[in-house]
């Protein structure tokens, strides 16, 4: 005997109209400011059986979602689609930029957006990991990205055909480097779906290669890249120091480029800075066109709050947003966070948005304190919590505990700090910039593979921002 939800809705329905319906219940369960907050700007995937996914914009906003409010969605999604009704998640995952999907398991898995998959004549789908939000529409220009953004959209017109190729970007975190490359990559399929386009970070390419070592398909994994038509790699700089996956993409490299098909890398630093890549690579990236993308200048970050402003649903005045362009220079990820926290403030319990709410969150944001933080300071706590000498730290001793504690506070000194390489390098014992290019490139390495080296700097950073707070 069907249930009351089948009998009600005996016509097929998409995504879109179980969503609305799911909003419908909702609604009137949470105050007006919540729900057009937190719920208004999800958007309805695909509706699969008893299945419903949603897409939300960033992990901020999944956390948030899960905690809070998870309850009130299953129990809708039950009563739209019946007991049997499931509800997943989809959102970005913002250290690899792939499109991940949270279940109702405790497991994650990759969710490959059906838009980015391409038929191939064996009916088996090739995954682009292409994220459609990136475009060059929704990408604000500015001087700080000129060269970049016109390199990126020539690419995006003629993949292969341009003197650009490889391209190589490189600049510090929340540029908008990731922003460009996925733009490229949309782009390209939306002016001709049979293309081959694949998006995947450094140390994915690392991972996957070592498993098709270990499962026996090397050559499988070396023919599906040597069949892209674009290849896109973020964070090269992940690859140093791995020689047997380096050897095998500069086998790939070559075959692509020599075919004619593009090749788009992005990295934390220019080729000629990038320790533990051979020189026979570092050549090749100079081939095309390296190009840099700079902190936004004050025009470009208020252009860039308008824009995520306006699509947050946030009403901020000119003063206000003047304010918060005027505090917030590093990057365009922190111009975001400030309006993800106004988010947050205003769902637990402010009225509305005011302009000492607004000073307080750009505070709270701000890593203008940089400047109070000194090396002295960094080195200090390093080697305390780690219990080493911190006279011995500028020795040439290479015992391991000192080695691992100096590369610690040069990685360390190079976040929190604006001090220049050669600065940080002097203050080591006068060893020279690419000495702590080394160590910002090991520990980088540590924190992106190893839970516990992540948890053991965050610990310490901790330290010394309250200690210079």
């Amino acid at each position: 005997m069907l249930n009351s939800q089948t009998s009600a809705h005996s016509t097929p329905r998409d995504a879109d109209s179980v969503w609305r319906e799911c909003l419908d219940q909702i609604k009137p369960l949470v105050p007006a400011m919540t729900f057009n907050t937190w719920f208004l700007p999800i958007k309805p995937i695909a509706l699969k059986g008893d299945s419903l996914t949603i897409q939300l914009p960033n992990n901020f906003f999944y956390d948030w979602i899960a905690e809070r409010y998870n309850s009130h969605i299953n129990k809708s999604v039950k009563d739209v689609l019946g007991e049997n009704g499931l509800i997943d998640y989809v959102i970005v995952n913002e250290e690899t930029k792939e499109p991940f999907m949270h279940t109702q398991q405790p497991a994650q898995r990759i969710m490959v957006d059906p838009s980015s998959l391409v038929q191939e004549e064996d009916d088996e789908y090739f995954e682009s990991n292409i994220n459609n939000k990136y475009t060059f529409d929704n990408f604000i220009k500015g001087e700080s990205n000129q060269l970049a953004r016109a390199a990126a959209y020539a690419i995006g017109e003629n993949p292969g055909g341009t003197s650009f190729n490889p391209l190589f970007i490189y600049g510090g975190v929340g540029l908008g480097k990731t922003h460009l490359i996925h733009a490229i990559g949309n782009a390209v399929m939306q002016k001709d779906r049979s293309k081959r386009v694949h998006y995947i970070s450094a140390d994915r390419f690392t991972v996957k290669f070592v498993e098709a070592i270990q499962e026996n398909k090397k050559q499988q994994f070396t023919g599906q890249f040597q069949k892209l038509d674009v290849l896109i790699i973020d964070d090269i700089q992940f690859l140093a120091g791995k020689e047997k996956t380096l050897d095998e993409f500069f086998l790939i490299f070559n075959t692509l480029h020599q075919s004619g098909k593009q090749i788009v890398l992005t990295s934390d630093r220019p080729p000629k800075d990038l320790i533990g890549i051979n020189d026979r690579l570092i050549s090749r990236f100079n081939w095309g066109l390296t190009t840099d993308v700079q902190p936004p200048d004050f025009e470009t970050r208020l252009a860039i709050l308008n824009k995520k402003a306006d699509s947050y649903n946030i009403r901020l005045t000119g003063d206000m947003l003047d304010y918060i362009a005027t505090h917030i220079t590093s990057n365009i990820r922190e111009l975001e966070g400030v309006l993800l926290k106004l988010l947050a403030k205003i769902s637990f319990g402010y009225s509305d948005i005011n302009f000492d709410l607004v000073k307080k969150v750009v505070r709270e944001i701000s890593t203008t304190k940089k400047v109070n933080i000194g090396i002295d300071v960094i080195t200090k706590v390093v080697c305390e919590h780690l219990k080493v000498d911190e006279k011995k730290i500028r020795d040439k001793t290479r015992k391991q505990e000192i080695v691992e504690a100096r590369q610690i506070a040069m990685y360390l000194s190079k976040m929190m700090t604006n001090s220049t390489l050669k600065m940080i390098g002097l203050h080591f014992g006068g060893r020279d910039h690419s000495t702590v290019i080394h160590a910002v490139t090991e520990i980088e390495n540590q924190v992106n593979t190893s839970a516990r080296s992540k948890e053991m700097i965050e610990e310490i950073k901790n330290k010394i921002e309250l200690l210079c707070s």
